[in-house]
C-alpha cells in the first residue's frame, strides 16, 4: 500500500523551497500521523520531498508512527514513479506536493482526486482505497 500525504498549510514566501509550515500546517501534519496510527496502519518507510514544508510535515506525521522520514529528491516536484520508489519497502508514506500527487494517483488508478493540504490518499496496487480530507483526518486523530 502506498499512502500519499500532501504537505500541510505553508507560509507564503519568496523562496518556494524554504517555505515552512504554518501553525495550521503543523496541526494537520500531526493529525495525519495520529490518524494513521489510530487506523492501525503500520508504515514501514516514509519518503519525503526535501522542500521544507514537506520535510516538516513528514517529521511531525512520523512522530506518531515511530519512524524517521527519508528525503527523496524525486518527490521535490515533477513526475515520479511511485511504484519504483516504493518497491521492496512494504507499506510506504510519501510526503510531497500537488499537482504531482494527483497526477501519480491518476496514473496508478485512473481516479481523479484533488488532494487538499494535509490530505491523505491510499493506493493499493492499481486501486484507490481511500481519500481523506483534513477535516476527516482531524476527526480520526
Amino acid at each position: 500500500m502506498i499512502w500519499f500525504l500532501r504537505h500541510g498549510d505553508a507560509a507564503d514566501g519568496a523562496d518556494d523551497f524554504d517555505r515552512p509550515l504554518t501553525p495550521k500546517g503543523k496541526r494537520q501534519s500531526i493529525a495525519a500521523g495520529e490518524a494513521l496510527a489510530a487506523l492501525g496502519v503500520e508504515i514501514d518507510a516514509c519518503l519525503t520531498s526535501p522542500r521544507v514544508r514537506a520535510l516538516e510535515t513528514a517529521r511531525f506525521a512520523c512522530e506518531s508512527l515511530g519512524i524517521e522520514p527519508e528525503v527523496i529528491q524525486a518527490l521535490s516536484g515533477g513526475h515520479f514513479d511511485a511504484e519504483e520508489l516504493t518497491v521492496g519497502r512494504g507499506e510506504v508514506l510519501l510526503v510531497g506536493h500537488e499537482p504531482d500527487f494527483s497526477q501519480v494517483v491518476h496514473d496508478l488508478t485512473g481516479a481523479r482526486v484533488e488532494m487538499k493540504k494535509g490530505g491523505l490518499v491510499a493506493v493499493d496496487g492499481r486501486v484507490l482505497v481511500s481519500l481523506l480530507r483534513p477535516t476527516q483526518i482531524k476527526k480520526l486523530s
